[in-house]
Protein backbone atom coordinates (compact mmCIF):
# COMPACT_ATOMS: atom_id res chain seq x y z
CA UNK A 1 0.00 0.00 0.00
CA UNK A 2 3.27 2.65 -0.12
CA UNK A 3 1.49 4.22 -3.05
CA UNK A 4 -1.32 4.85 -0.74
CA UNK A 5 0.40 5.94 2.64
CA UNK A 6 1.25 8.59 4.17
CA UNK A 7 3.70 7.97 7.40
CA UNK A 8 5.74 9.86 10.10
CA UNK A 9 8.07 8.15 12.26
CA UNK A 10 9.84 9.71 15.30
CA UNK A 11 11.84 8.61 18.08
CA UNK A 12 10.34 10.27 21.07
CA UNK A 13 12.60 10.27 24.15
CA UNK A 14 9.97 8.74 26.48
CA UNK A 15 8.72 6.15 28.21
CA UNK A 16 5.97 4.49 25.61
CA UNK A 17 3.21 4.41 28.80
CA UNK A 18 3.52 8.19 28.37
CA UNK A 19 3.30 8.48 24.96
CA UNK A 20 0.27 6.05 25.13
CA UNK A 21 -1.48 8.33 27.90
CA UNK A 22 -0.91 11.65 26.13
CA UNK A 23 -2.21 10.39 23.03
CA UNK A 24 -5.47 8.46 24.67
CA UNK A 25 -6.19 11.27 27.01
CA UNK A 26 -4.59 14.62 26.50
CA UNK A 27 -5.65 15.37 22.61
CA UNK A 28 -6.49 18.78 22.91
CA UNK A 29 -3.27 19.33 23.71
CA UNK A 30 -1.44 18.03 21.01
CA UNK A 31 -3.31 17.42 17.96
CA UNK A 32 -3.27 20.04 15.85
CA UNK A 33 -0.82 22.18 14.27
CA UNK A 34 -0.96 25.86 15.64
CA UNK A 35 -2.59 28.84 14.57
CA UNK A 36 -5.48 25.77 14.92
CA UNK A 37 -6.36 24.20 17.93
CA UNK A 38 -8.53 20.39 18.69
CA UNK A 39 -10.85 21.14 21.40
CA UNK A 40 -12.65 17.96 21.07
CA UNK A 41 -10.47 14.62 20.25
CA UNK A 42 -12.35 11.39 21.65
CA UNK A 43 -11.70 7.80 20.97
CA UNK A 44 -13.76 5.48 22.29
CA UNK A 45 -10.76 2.71 22.48
CA UNK A 46 -12.89 -0.32 21.72
CA UNK A 47 -13.60 -1.64 18.01
CA UNK A 48 -16.28 -0.44 17.00
CA UNK A 49 -16.09 2.59 19.26
CA UNK A 50 -16.27 6.31 17.86
CA UNK A 51 -13.91 8.41 17.38
CA UNK A 52 -14.27 12.08 16.99
CA UNK A 53 -12.21 14.99 16.23
CA UNK A 54 -13.07 19.03 16.07
CA UNK A 55 -10.75 21.05 14.63
CA UNK A 56 -11.05 25.07 14.63
CA UNK A 57 -8.70 27.21 12.72
CA UNK A 58 -7.63 31.07 12.70
CA UNK A 59 -10.34 32.09 10.72
CA UNK A 60 -13.07 30.49 12.04
CA UNK A 61 -12.79 27.58 9.91
CA UNK A 62 -14.50 24.45 12.03
CA UNK A 63 -14.13 20.81 10.63
CA UNK A 64 -15.13 17.71 12.22
CA UNK A 65 -14.49 13.93 12.13
CA UNK A 66 -16.49 11.09 13.07
CA UNK A 67 -15.43 7.82 12.11
CA UNK A 68 -15.00 4.28 14.33
CA UNK A 69 -12.12 2.67 16.03
CA UNK A 70 -11.15 -0.48 14.04
CA UNK A 71 -8.62 -1.90 16.36
CA UNK A 72 -6.89 -1.47 19.75
CA UNK A 73 -3.96 -3.15 21.15
CA UNK A 74 -3.34 -1.38 24.73
CA UNK A 75 -0.56 0.64 24.65
CA UNK A 76 1.15 -0.68 21.22
CA UNK A 77 -1.40 -0.12 18.51
CA UNK A 78 -5.02 2.16 17.30
CA UNK A 79 -6.63 1.81 13.95
CA UNK A 80 -9.45 4.22 13.58
CA UNK A 81 -11.26 5.09 9.93
CA UNK A 82 -13.28 7.92 8.78
CA UNK A 83 -14.82 5.39 5.90
CA UNK A 84 -17.62 4.46 8.72
CA UNK A 85 -19.76 6.67 11.11
CA UNK A 86 -20.72 4.72 14.92
CA UNK A 87 -22.68 1.80 14.18
CA UNK A 88 -20.92 0.72 10.89
CA UNK A 89 -22.85 3.84 8.79
CA UNK A 90 -20.94 4.33 5.69
CA UNK A 91 -19.44 7.43 4.45
CA UNK A 92 -17.46 8.26 2.32
CA UNK A 93 -13.92 7.70 3.20
CA UNK A 94 -11.09 9.48 3.17
CA UNK A 95 -8.22 7.57 5.22
CA UNK A 96 -7.65 5.13 7.88
CA UNK A 97 -4.85 6.17 10.77
CA UNK A 98 -2.68 3.47 12.12
CA UNK A 99 -0.58 4.80 15.16
CA UNK A 100 1.53 2.59 16.49
CA UNK A 101 4.15 2.97 19.42
CA UNK A 102 7.44 0.51 20.38
CA UNK A 103 9.70 0.51 22.85
CA UNK A 104 13.12 1.78 21.51
CA UNK A 105 15.39 1.30 24.50
CA UNK A 106 14.86 4.20 27.13
CA UNK A 107 12.28 6.05 24.75
CA UNK A 108 8.87 5.34 22.47
CA UNK A 109 9.21 4.13 18.41
CA UNK A 110 5.96 6.61 17.49
CA UNK A 111 4.93 5.73 13.82
CA UNK A 112 1.91 7.02 12.18
CA UNK A 113 0.07 6.16 8.90
CA UNK A 114 -2.26 7.34 6.94
CA UNK A 115 -3.69 5.34 4.58
CA UNK A 116 -5.98 6.66 1.75
CA UNK A 117 -8.50 4.84 -0.67
CA UNK A 118 -6.86 5.88 -3.75
CA UNK A 119 -3.37 7.94 -4.98
CA UNK A 120 -5.36 11.23 -5.69
CA UNK A 121 -6.33 11.32 -2.02
CA UNK A 122 -3.23 10.34 -0.85
CA UNK A 123 -1.51 13.12 -3.25
CA UNK A 124 -4.35 15.81 -2.22
CA UNK A 125 -3.23 15.27 1.82
CA UNK A 126 0.53 15.55 0.94
CA UNK A 127 -0.51 18.44 -0.69
CA UNK A 128 -2.40 19.78 2.59
CA UNK A 129 1.08 19.61 4.00
CA UNK A 130 1.08 16.06 5.81
CA UNK A 131 4.67 15.84 6.48
CA UNK A 132 4.65 19.39 8.49
CA UNK A 133 1.57 19.14 9.90
CA UNK A 134 1.93 15.60 11.44
CA UNK A 135 5.47 16.24 12.49
CA UNK A 136 4.24 19.40 14.19
CA UNK A 137 1.84 17.10 15.90
CA UNK A 138 4.24 14.45 16.69
CA UNK A 139 6.62 16.99 18.45
CA UNK A 140 3.59 18.64 20.51
CA UNK A 141 2.77 14.78 21.25
CA UNK A 142 6.18 14.28 22.44
CA UNK A 143 6.22 17.22 24.93
CA UNK A 144 3.04 16.17 26.44
CA UNK A 145 4.04 12.92 27.27
CA UNK A 146 7.13 14.66 28.64
CA UNK A 147 5.46 16.39 30.75
CA UNK A 148 3.63 13.79 32.18
CA UNK A 149 6.51 11.86 32.79
CA UNK A 150 7.78 14.45 34.56
CA UNK A 151 5.18 15.20 36.99
CA UNK A 152 5.05 11.26 37.52
CA UNK A 153 8.19 11.84 39.90
CA UNK A 154 7.10 15.13 41.22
Amino acid sequence: MADHDLVIERRMAVPRAAVWEAYTLHGPEWFCPPPWKAPEVEYDLRPGGRSHVRMVGPEGEDVTTTGVVLEVVEGERIVTTDAFAPGWIPQTPFMTAIIEFADDGDGTLYRATARHWTVEAKAQHEAMGFQEGWGKVAEQLEAVAKRLHEGEGA
